[in-house]
């Protein structure tokens, strides 16, 4: 028994969004367009080293130059696709290990889950990003491919705690009683009953993921490691910190893909607000009712609007459009 949807969001789903997520969508689209594209738009080689350095953006070089005149405009448009790539694949893979642990733990129950409940908390507590500079360490120039096990490896463990729990509070409902009597397996119950029930929750995991691969990643080439060749927003940083961007007053090349994060970041968390509305039936209310309350105002205001035929009079009567001779 799939969870239920309010029915303004299955008429209207886009007219039921809020406005910040309509924001966090199109801002998402955007960036995942440009890292399509990015590459092929790019106005120059990203490595090319030039005698333009260190310009300030210009008609030439929109975001300036570095020190050694790469144009920043390109590092960002081809770092993009990296940064994008790394973020989904690792977000997609956590939320997948998450899901399958998670699931499996709250079902079954018993030895099982209490051994899985246990490498759950062990990946918890344990520092991730220590963790991920020393495997990382060992791994000379990692692909895009590695790096993003490596972080799905490291970040499954919110995810499949939270799927755990919700697992463990479904399986004692009475429709999984009822479907268990009747004789339904536990692959159809896992995938028919219960899957459905958690579908919001995985999505806002799944978010919650890519932005946190999206931010390890850029710290992991900020910190040198990885593949510095390979064009990325922390990569852009990483060269800009090691030679001295900001000391030198070259604002324009580490703010751009500073900004790229931060606003990536907060576009996703916009649509993870999104889902709660949508899965929370106490914001679901609080929306409705800001939504009456202006429904209202704008009803009393067209109302006494001085102008038109709608206008009444404090004495209840309409206003005379005008005198007739």
């Amino acid at each position: 028994m799939a969870a239920s949807i309010p029915s303004v969001w299955q008429r209207r789903p886009w007219a039921s969004l809020s406005g910040r997520v309509k924001a966090g969508l199109a801002i998402v689209g955007l960036v995942i367009l440009v890292a399509i594209i990015g590459p092929s738009i790019a106005p120059y080689d990203p490595s090319a080293i030039s005698g333009a350095i260190l310009q300030p953006p210009s008609w030439s070089h929109l975001l300036g130059t570095t020190q050694t005149g790469q144009d920043v405009l390109s590092q960002m448009l081809v770092g993009t696709r990296t940064s994008v790539v790394i973020g989904l694949v690792a977000g997609a893979l956590a939320t997948f290990i998450g899901v399958v642990i998670g699931m499996t733990a709250g079902f079954l129950g018993g030895t099982t889950d209490d051994l899985l409940s246990l490498l759950t908390n062990v990946f918890i507590v344990i520092p991730a990003l220590p963790l991920l500079i020393m495997i990382t360490a060992y791994i000379k120039n990692a692909g895009d491919l590695v790096l993003a096990l490596v972080i799905a490896f490291i970040g499954w463990a919110f995810t499949g705690r939270i799927i755990r729990a919700q697992t463990l509070s479904l399986r004692r409902r009475d429709f999984i009683l009822a479907a268990r009597a009747s004789g339904e397996g536990t692959p159809r119950l896992l995938f028919s009953e219960i899957l459905p029930n958690v579908g919001a929750i995985i999505a806002s995991g799944f978010l919650f993921s890519v932005i946190l691969a999206i931010l390890t990643q850029a710290s992991l080439a900020f910190l040198g490691l990885g593949n510095p060749s390979e064009w990325s927003w922390g990569t852009i940083l990483y060269w800009a910190q090691n030679n001295e961007a900001l000391s030198v007053g070259a604002w324009w090349w580490f703010v751009p893909p500073g900004i790229a994060i931060a606003l990536l970041g907060a576009a996703l968390s916009m649509i993870n607000f999104g889902i709660d509305q949508l899965i929370n039936p106490r914001l679901r209310s609080r929306t409705r009712s800001r939504q009456a309350e202006d429904g209202q105002q704008d009803e009393a205001e067209r109302l006494l609007s001085p102008t038109g035929d709608d206008f009444v009079s404090t004495t209840g009567m309409a206003e005379p459009q005008g005198e007739t001779t």
